[in-house]
């Protein structure tokens, strides 16, 4: 994936980027949001989770020239399909995990910029028929940015993610095209 918008491109992760990766994944107020603060990042954490094969395509956001942000995509396997309560198996769903790792960043709209490029690329390039996310229910600041670029909540995922020791609902999120 290679999109630009205005000042925001969202490339393929290079190796160089495991040090900005580095970088966010131990600030905790990045940890708070993403992966949880009782699990900072060292240097092979990231390459593995990041540089592996993974069956996901792996991006960074830049902002300025800036490297601000992360956002992976990748089709739903038919038991996620599943448990996340699809029966058509035809359809093309495909989902995305994405953050801003620079603080400095946000709350300046760069996260609904970067969503809806990725949005409209998924849709002509990749012949999506539906996207998913699942926020956890209480990250109000990312609901928010993901309903501004027309996801809505489609319903709760009980105890669907391990943070900092506890299980939290999150939210299915889908954008359907008109």
């Amino acid at each position: 994936m290679n999109v630009r918008n205005g000042d925001m491109n969202v490339r393929p992760l290079e190796d160089r980027d495991k040090y900005a990766l580095l970088r966010w994944l131990s600030n905790p107020e990045v940890l708070e949001f993403y992966e949880g603060r009782d699990r900072p990042f060292n240097l092979q954490m990231v390459e593995e989770k990041f540089f592996s094969e993974r069956g996901v395509m792996s991006c960074l956001v830049e902002y300025e020239g800036n490297e601000v942000g992360y956002l992976q995509y990748y089709q739903l396997d038919h038991e996620t399909m599943i448990r996340y309560g699809y029966t058509n198996v035809d359809e093309v769903i495909y989902g995305t995990d994405q953050f801003i790792g620079e603080t400095a960043y946000w709350n300046k709209g760069i996260g609904t910029q970067f969503i809806r490029a990725v949005v409209e690329y998924l849709l002509q390039k990749e012949g999506v028929h539906r996207l998913v996310m699942d926020p956890m229910t209480w990250n109000k600041r990312a609901i928010r940015c993901y309903e501004k670029c027309g996801y809505s909540k489609a319903r709760i995922l009980r105890e669907h993610e391990l943070h900092e020791g506890e299980y939290y609902d999150s939210w299915l999120m889908e954008f359907i095209p008109e």
